[in-house]
C-alpha cells in the first residue's frame, strides 16, 4: 500500500487532489492505511463519511458492519521542484493542543448529519490527521519523533471524551464511574440504537466473535467490539478492561460487553438465578393478549427469574441501574420501590441520567431497552 501511495504521489501535480476511499472495522487496518499515506508524503486535508453500503446486503444482516466508507481527501506534500518536503517539523505540544478543538468542532457536525458510532469515530480521522500530516514529522521537546500509532491513541481518547459529553448532554460525565462511561461509549460506538437517519444497528456480530470450530447458531448475546478498539476506547476514558471483568468479557481478539441478564448472579449473589431463556413459540401457537402487546413479567406474572428481593445496593451507578432493571424484569414492583425509595438509590441524579442515556443507546425492541424504560416510567410515580 505504501508503494501504491508513493506512485500516486509521484504522478500527481503539485496542486492536484487525491481521494482515498476506505472502510475497515479494525483499528489495525486503519493504522496501516494511514501510515502508508503519511509515509508516501500525503497531507490529509479532510474526510467525509458517505453511506455506501447497502444495509440489506448479506454481510450487513445480523452484523455490526460499517454503513459508511470514509473518503479521505489529501494533497501531496511537495516543493515547487516536485521533490518531497522532509524538513517541516511540528511541535508535539502544539499538535496536542489543537486536536481537542478540532474534534469538538467536528463531532457535533457529524451527529447533526446522522453519523454516529464507529462511522463517526473513523470520520474524525481526517480532520485529526490534517493536524499531524501537515508536517514531515512531529517531535517532542526531547527531539524524539512521535509515531502515528502514538498520535492515534490520543485521537481515540479525544473522540471518546467528546462523544461521552454528547451522550450525557447536560450532565457531568466525569461524575460516573468507569463502568458506566465505558458502557455508554461502547453502545454508542456500535450505534446499537437508532441514529439520525432512523437506521437500526444490531447488537453484535456473531460471525466475528464465534470460533471457527463452534456452531455459529449458538453465538453469544451481548455487544462485541474488536479488542484493540475496545482497549483504546477504555483507555481514553481512564478505564482498564482487565479491571472490569464483571462488565466486559475478553475472548481472543474480541471483547464483549455483557448483557444485563448475564450480570444477575454478580449483582444479586450466587444463589440468584440468571434470566430465563426465551422460549420459542410453538407452531400455530395462539398468542395471549399479554404476549401480543409485549407486557413485561410484572404484568404477566410468569417471569422465571426466581424470588428476587431488594438487593444490597451495588457499588457503582451502573450496578444499581442494572439491579433495578432486573427487578423490573422479574416483576418485583415492591422490591423495586424499596430499592429506589427506601434504599435511596433513586435520590442520586446520576442514576436517572444514566438510565436516560442508556435508554437512547440500547437497541429498539431489546429486553434491556424495555427494562430501562420500565424503570424510567416509575420515576414520577415514586416522587423523583
Amino acid at each position: 500500500m505504501t508503494q501504491a501511495m508513493k506512485e500516486a504521489h509521484r504522478i500527481l501535480e503539485n496542486n492536484g487532489l487525491g481521494l482515498v476511499v476506505f472502510a475497515h472495522k479494525s483499528t489495525a487496518g486503519w493504522e496501516a492505511q494511514l501510515q502508508a499515506m503519511i509515509s508516501a508524503g500525503w497531507v490529509i486535508t479532510g474526510s467525509w463519511p458517505i453511506d455506501t453500503e447497502n444495509t440489506s446486503r448479506l454481510r450487513a444482516q445480523g452484523s455490526a458492519a460499517l454503513a459508511s466508507s470514509i473518503h479521505l481527501v489529501c494533497r501531496p506534500r511537495k516543493k515547487p521542484n516536485v521533490s518531497l518536503i522532509t524538513d517541516d517539523v511540528g511541535d508535539w505540544r502544539d499538535v496536542l493542543q489543537e486536536l481537542p478543538k478540532c474534534i469538538h468542532e467536528w463531532m457535533p457536525r457529524l451527529a447533526a448529519d446522522g453519523v454516529v458510532g464507529a462511522d463517526a469515530i473513523f470520520a474524525c480521522l481526517g480532520p485529526a490527521l490534517e493536524i499531524f500530516s501537515r508536517y514531515s514529522r512531529v517531535e517532542k521537546a526531547s527531539g524524539e519523533e512521535v509515531s502515528l500509532r502514538e498520535y492515534l491513541e490520543h485521537v481515540w481518547a479525544t473522540v471518546a471524551r467528546e462523544a461521552l459529553s454528547m451522550i450525557f448532554e447536560g450532565a457531568d460525565a466525569t461524575g460516573f464511574e468507569e463502568d458506566a462511561r465505558l458502557t455508554a461509549m461502547w453502545l454508542w460506538t456500535l450505534c446499537a440504537g437508532r441514529n439520525g437517519n432512523g437506521k437500526t444497528r444490531v447488537e453484535f456480530d456473531d460471525d466475528d466473535y464465534t470460533d471457527e470450530n463452534e456452531s455459529k447458531k449458538y453465538g453469544p448475546s451481548g455487544y462485541v467490539l474488536e479488542y484493540d478498539a475496545a482497549r483504546k476506547i477504555a483507555q481514553g476514558l481512564g478505564a482498564h478492561l482487565e479491571k472490569l471483568a464483571a462488565t466486559v468479557e475478553v475472548k481472543g481478539d474480541k471483547a464483549r460487553l455483557l448483557p444485563v441478564a448475564e450480570r444477575t448472579r454478580f449483582l444479586f449473589g450466587k444463589e440468584e438465578s440468571a434470566a430465563p431463556a426465551r422460549q420459542k413459540q410453538k407452531k400455530n401457537h395462539q398468542m395471549s393478549l399479554v404476549e401480543m402487546f409485549g407486557a413485561g413479567p410484572e404484568e404477566s406474572g410468569d417471569d422465571g427469574w426466581g424470588d428476587k428481593s431488594s438487593p444490597s445496593a451495588g457499588k457503582t451507578v451502573l450496578d444499581r441501574l442494572h439491579q433495578s432493571m432486573i427487578l423490573f424484569a422479574a416483576g418485583r414492583g415492591e422490591a423495586l420501590k424499596r430499592f429506589l425509595v427506601e434504599e435511596g438509590v433513586g435520590q442520586d441524579s446520576r442514576f436517572w441520567s444514566l438510565a436516560q442515556a442508556l435508554s437512547a443507546l440500547y437497541p429498539p425492541g431489546s429486553d434491556e431497552k424495555r427494562w430501562v424504560d420500565g424503570v424510567l416510567a416509575r420515576k414520577k410515580s415514586l416522587g423523583f
